[in-house]
Formats: C-alpha cells, sequence, structure tokens
C-alpha cells in the first residue's frame, strides 16, 4: 500500500490543506490545536449510495476513520460487519503494526482512496456476505491470532476489536 517510513512528517496543518484542496475528498472541516476534523461525501461507484465520511486526524496518531450517513450497521441488518474497529464503529483500512500508514504520507491520496474502496468491498459484502477486501484483523481475544506484539498495539492504541 504505502511506502516505508521516512523521517519526514507532514504537519496536520498540511494535511488539512491537502484536504481542503483535493477533488476525491471535497468537504469542509475544521482545523484547531494540531487536530481535523473533515467531513465529505462519496460513492464507491456511480450506481452506489451516497456516503458521508469523516476523517479525525491528530498529530502523531493514527487517522480515525468513521461513516457517519448511512448507519452501517442498519445497512447490515444484524450481521458483524468485517473490518471495523469498535467503540465508535471505525474503518479497518491498513495495519498499523506494519507501518503502511505513516505522518509523511498525505491523508487524501491514501486513506481517503482508501476509506472509498472499503465502501466498495463493503457493499459487495451487503450483497454476497463475503468479503472481498483481503486483509488481515487479528482478534485480541484468540491467542492464535496475530502476535501478542500486535495485540497489545492494537488494544493499547484503542482498536476494539470485537
Amino acid at each position: 500500500m504505502a511506502g516505508p517510513k521516512t523521517g519526514k512528517q507532514l504537519s496536520v496543518a498540511q494535511q488539512f490543506l491537502f484536504l481542503r484542496n483535493s477533488e476525491l475528498c471535497a468537504g469542509s472541516g475544521n482545523l484547531a490545536n494540531g487536530h481535523i476534523i473533515w467531513r465529505f461525501k462519496a460513492s464507491p461507484t456511480p450506481l452506489s449510495r451516497e456516503y458521508e465520511i469523516e476523517i479525525d486526524y491528530k498529530q502523531n496518531e493514527v487517522p480515525n476513520i468513521r461513516v457517519l450517513q448511512p448507519d452501517l450497521n442498519e445497512l447490515a441488518k444484524g450481521r458483524d460487519i468485517p473490518h471495523v474497529y469498535r467503540k465508535p464503529l471505525r474503518l479497518c483500512l491498513y495495519l498499523p503494526r506494519k507501518q503502511q500508514w505513516h505522518a509523511g504520507l498525505r491523508i487524501d491520496r491514501t486513506i481517503i482512496p482508501w476509506a472509498i474502496l472499503w465502501l466498495y468491498y463493503f457493499e459487495e459484502w451487503l450483497a454476497t456476505d463475503d468479503w472481498k477486501g483481503e486483509g488481515e484483523h487479528p482478534d485480541p481475544a484468540t491467542p492464535t491470532e496475530g502476535s501478542r506484539r500486535d495485540r497489545r498495539y492494537l488494544q493499547r492504541n484503542h482498536y476494539d476489536i470485537v
């Protein structure tokens, strides 16, 4: 997905400017005290429904991506949605422990396209009950899935996986 981590980080203000000038995620947001909240609408295909997405990002943290509308749980009709973090429901777009995303990468060129791709796979999953987006999502409660270090990382960084 993304390249190796470099020592150079983009500031939150730089990330905000990139988001503000991106055609892919045209929307609105706030930048205050090193914290971005960015909202935009996107459809993964021309025939797809429209989703309202929120990016919540603070310097030295990972971006949190939530779908505000429509309610993904309502669309799933009681099924467990794959590749999400819970409490609150956030999209799982990459493996944080493998540093597929880091603060030297532009959110508008990584997180945004990955979120739209996640929605594409979500819509396919709604129709087929088969997640074709691949990836892995270690379960912290299952010792055979992921290493102990990986599970601790996910728990320490509030990636509640249920």
